[in-house]
């Protein structure tokens, strides 16, 4: 079918006009991450086209692309997960955000440039927004232990399975920040990496391993004021507390039974713990999961 060319130029006009209303732009959490890290990106819709925007019904609403140095298009491990609908009204933005690192192969230090391609059929419209860079970097290991993997409840023992427990320090903007990486024994494959807080640069952190192959780390986090985890051998977190300097120095201590304690300092409630506390636990001293705490060196 033809269409006379007044018609043919008004689309055109209608499009151009409606492109001119709707915006998209990539935003990110952070513009640094360490390698194996969770890499949130946002893609932000912003709508003044006088009529809500239905959005996420069909994959083929949204594109994402990942380039590498030198302009080379990162390997894309598996589709993301972007079907879920979504509604923009006029007059305002949304913004869905996605993991990149399970979906693109961005494992690798280097920089990274993210552009999304989002599909507005209703408006004939295909919006590509402007590219935002993001650094991959492999922060400094400060500390390491290999440990055995203990066979999970239920289960007959199996092989001897050795996995390793890294902490990993990053400088993101001035700010040091703490890490806890689970892998292989030869850091070929990374079980999980997670955050587990700011941290003073001149801090030196401890950590100690348990009966049940947990992990335990405490660390300094401001002048007075010090963070606890506990992180699992699958890298899953037990449990957070914050401890406080008082006439003593909180610090680890392994017992004979396997199990470590806190000495020294006191636990103080924080909206960062978890578990949660429960209201009468204020002032307690007993860490979760196989920890002691003792209120004495």
């Amino acid at each position: 079918m033809k269409y006379p060319l007044a018609r043919v130029l008004a689309l055109i006009l209608i499009a151009f006009h409606a492109a001119a209303q709707v915006t998209v732009e990539v935003v990110l959490e952070r513009d640094q991450y360490l390698a194996g890290e969770s890499m949130l990106v946002g893609v932000r819709v912003t709508n003044f086209s006088g009529q809500t925007l239905k959005l996420g019904a069909d994959p083929d609403w949204l594109q994402v692309t990942v380039e590498g140095e030198k302009g080379f298009v990162v390997e894309k491990l598996s589709e993301l997960p972007v079907v879920e609908p979504f509604e923009v009204p006029s007059s305002a933005r949304g913004t869905r955000w996605l993991d990149l690192e399970p979906y693109f192969n961005v494992g690798k230090p280097g920089s990274y440039r993210v552009t999304a391609i989002v599909r507005i059929p209703e408006l004939g419209l295909e919006l590509t927004s402007k590219s935002k860079q993001v650094l991959v970097t492999s922060g400094a290991k400060i500390w390491e232990q290999d440990f055995g993997v203990p066979p999970k409840e239920g289960t007959q023992p199996g092989g001897l399975e050795v996995r390793k427990y890294a902490l990993i320090q990053s400088l993101n903007q001035n700010q040091s920040r703490l890490y806890a990486r689970v892998s292989n024994r030869g850091e070929t494959k990374v079980f999980r990496l997670i955050p587990i807080g700011p941290m003073l640069a001149f801090s030196h952190p401890e950590a100690q391993l348990d009966r049940n192959a947990n992990l335990h780390v405490l660390f300094q986090t401001g002048a007075r004021t010090f963070t606890y985890v506990q992180v699992n051998p699958d890298g899953n977190l037990l449990a957070q507390q914050t401890h406080q300097y008082t006439q003593t120095r909180p610090k680890l201590r392994a017992n004979e039974d396997g199990t470590i304690s806190i000495s020294g300092g006191v636990r103080i409630k924080s909206a960062s713990d978890f578990p949660k506390p429960e209201p009468s636990e204020t002032g307690s001293r007993q860490p979760p999961s196989g920890a002691q705490t003792q209120d004495r060196n």
